[in-house]
């Protein structure tokens, strides 16, 4: 075996609703060990590219991580087996992972970090916002040229997140965006979100960009 250990990957799988299982399965089967779901609600305006599914249609979103080379060929086969190249059949992507902790079956076998370098063509932003602004941050992207996004439910405790009911901390709903976007209209995109919802001002959300390395059921 060589000892030198590839990159990691996160997985992103956004399929609709009751199909989170059998990724899993599948994936598994693939050599990729663990997963985690949550729910999520898909926006499309543009049926030219529909990468997502019908406008506002349930979701689920599987992320997992594993090693580059097995997440690129588990990714492979759940496109021929999910067919995720057919319009309204899903999306999958990675993003590149810095470090592993407590994930023993890759942990176990990384001796080095190497670090891949691939041409990107997408990045994901993710957009963390008060529970009901999802709307706005898609409707503020699609004003830049983004064709859709997806919406989850999260809670906030940061601090500026946190108010008092009773004496009692209560964390605000959140809700988490995540948009993927041809690397050249990133730019237009967020600054398109910050100024709607004017993000720089302190508790009114944060904006992440991550590189996507692989993208399945994207459309043009």
């Amino acid at each position: 075996m060589d000892n030198q250990a590839e990159a990691i990957d996160l997985i992103c799988v956004m399929i609709d609703f009751g199909m989170g299982s059998k990724i899993i399965k599948s994936a598994k089967h693939h050599g990729i060990m663990g997963a985690t779901v949550t729910l999520g609600l898909g926006t499309v305006n543009n049926r030219i590219w529909d990468f997502i599914g019908l406008s506002e249609v349930k979701k689920e979103i599987i992320f997992m991580i594993a090693r580059r080379k097995t997440a690129y060929i588990a990714l492979e086969e759940m496109n021929k087996e999910f067919k995720f190249c057919k319009p309204n059949h899903g999306i999958a992507f990675t993003t590149c992972v810095g470090e592993v902790i407590g994930a023993k079956y890759i942990m176990d076998e990384m001796t080095e970090k190497e670090r891949v370098e691939e041409q990107v063509m997408y990045q994901s932003i993710t957009v963390i916002v008060d529970k009901g602004k999802g709307e706005e941050v898609i409707d503020a992207a699609t004003k830049a040229g983004s064709k859709g996004g997806t919406i989850m439910n999260a809670r906030g405790s940061g601090i500026h997140e946190t108010s008092k009911l009773f004496a009692i901390e209560i964390e605000p709903e959140k809700e988490i965006v995540i948009i993927l976007s041809e690397i050249e209209m990133t730019d237009a995109i967020v600054d398109s979100i910050r100024e709607y919802l004017k993000i720089d001002e302190p508790g009114n959300g944060i904006i992440y960009i991550q590189n996507v390395n692989k993208t399945y059921g994207v459309y043009k």
